[in-house]
């Protein structure tokens, strides 16, 4: 196991010398134009993906006897009195309704997932504090039965530090990343053709604080957030006040510092978690401590970020305590959604189609405590929310044209839920 360090990320530049400056300039165009590529792939992809569920939600519904579209949406949880681990609903893509499976697989504290749907394998961290007698917490790997959904436990193994609370794919597959808050540090545990898990390629443990002498007196890394080429890893460390940048090799499954290392936030921010638009030229930070969303500009040759805007995700006259928990970028890269706990409430923000930048629409309510965090569905028109404190799970449609919020009606019950994950249309069947 390799160990790094990433309060001593500050250094010098990391590249090979000896390359003329044209070759270095042609590297970068050919670079670019790589990464311009890759992003035009997944817009074509994607919108073939939207092509294809309307085809076959229309040919659902002609005549009797064709069997609805469906996916399968997964629910990570807090355990205790009411929930015993990872849940399962059944959701029908025609009219946004939901069909209990039940419990799919008990498991301690599975507050955070990620799919490999295309090989059919599930990922968790398992939020403890001790796993085989070490003060770190666990990540487990299932096989997904792609007739029941219904979930097999591959093998679990360490997280590398305590209390890890989000874990996402590399864009390879190749590698689950997780970010271990309780520990402070950051890990890469290689996927086994199998779809087990090796044991932790790297760990890399950070090295600072920041002003809040209740939540930053060390660090706290929040979030891992892959980039679309796979080639830089971006951690969002709520104790250190910085998105550590690193540059990724998913062949090796390890990190390296980046130069520029990181970019500092705001004295008290407190980053939580950060995700990119679709056409990869911005990526959106939300803060859990000051309920802000920073908007970057994002250089995908160097994995720079460059700070544009700032927005509140609170009404101007909310004055009591909030956090700030999950974010999402529409598929259609026209809304942003924010969540908060204390307002209780999603946050929802056009934007600007050629700067990237934020204009508020709407504060819409959860109906519930405490929205720790909520996804899109495949198709795009509805949003589930989960409200960890009121053991709920609301669905909202979602307006095309102005991104709005309404609710459908649908409260699905579920113990302290805390992470809400889809398979594609028609994975499960």
């Amino acid at each position: 196991m390799k160990s790094g360090d990433a309060g001593l990320i500050s250094g010098g530049a990391l590249g090979q010398r000896g390359p003329t400056k044209k070759l270095k300039i042609l590297d970068s165009r050919a670079q670019l134009q790589s990464y311009s590529l890759v992003k035009q792939i997944k817009i074509f992809r994607f919108a073939l993906v939207l092509i294809g569920i309307v085809m076959m939600l229309s040919d659902s519904v002609k005549g009797e006897g064709v069997r609805a579209l469906t996916c399968v949406m997964y629910v990570g949880t807090y355990t205790g009195a009411k929930s015993e681990g990872v849940y399962a609903y059944t959701m029908d893509l025609s009219n946004g309704s939901f069909t209990p499976m039940g419990l799919v697989s008990k498991t301690p504290n599975p507050t955070f997932l990620d799919l490999d749907s295309k090989h059919g394998y599930l990922y968790a961290v398992n939020e403890i504090e001790q796993f085989e007698g070490k003060p770190a917490g666990a990540v487990s790997a299932f096989s997904i039965d792609r007739t029941t959904g219904k979930l097999t436990l591959l093998n679990q193994r360490s997280s590398g530090g305590s209390g890890p609370c989000q874990i996402t794919l590399d864009g390879k597959q190749k590698n689950v990343l997780v970010a271990n808050y309780g520990g402070g540090s950051v890990a890469v545990l290689p996927i086994a053709k199998d779809g087990g898990l090796g044991e932790a390629s790297i760990v890399i443990q950070h090295q600072g604080k920041s002003v809040n002498p209740e939540r930053q007196q060390g660090p706290r890394a929040h979030c891992m957030t892959v980039d679309a080429g796979s080639r830089f890893a971006f951690a969002c460390d709520l104790g250190m006040d910085k998105v550590v940048i690193y540059r990724l090799d998913s062949e090796k499954g390890t990190l390296a510092p980046n130069e520029p290392a990181f970019v500092p936030v705001k004295p008290g921010a407190g980053p939580r978690h950060l995700t990119f638009s679709p056409n990869g030229r911005q990526a959106y930070l939300i803060n859990e401590l000051d309920s802000t969303v920073v908007v970057f500009g994002y250089d995908p040759i160097h994995g720079a970020l460059k700070e544009l805007q700032t927005v509140s995700t609170l009404p101007t006259d909310f004055k009591a305590t909030n956090y700030g928990a999950e974010i999402e970028v529409h598929a259609s890269g026209k809304f942003l959604y924010a969540s908060n706990r204390g307002h209780n409430s999603i946050a929802v923000f056009a934007i600007d189609p050629a700067k990237g930048t934020l204009t508020l629409v709407e504060h819409q309510s959860t109906q519930g405590k405490t929205p720790r965090h909520f996804s899109i569905d495949p198709t795009g028109r509805f949003l589930i929310a989960a409200n960890q404190d009121s053991d709920s799970l609301v669905v909202f449609g979602i307006n095309l044209e102005s991104g709005r919020l309404k609710p459908t009606g649908q409260v699905l019950k579920v113990g302290a839920p805390v992470c809400v994950k889809f398979t594609p249309p028609g994975a499960i069947h």
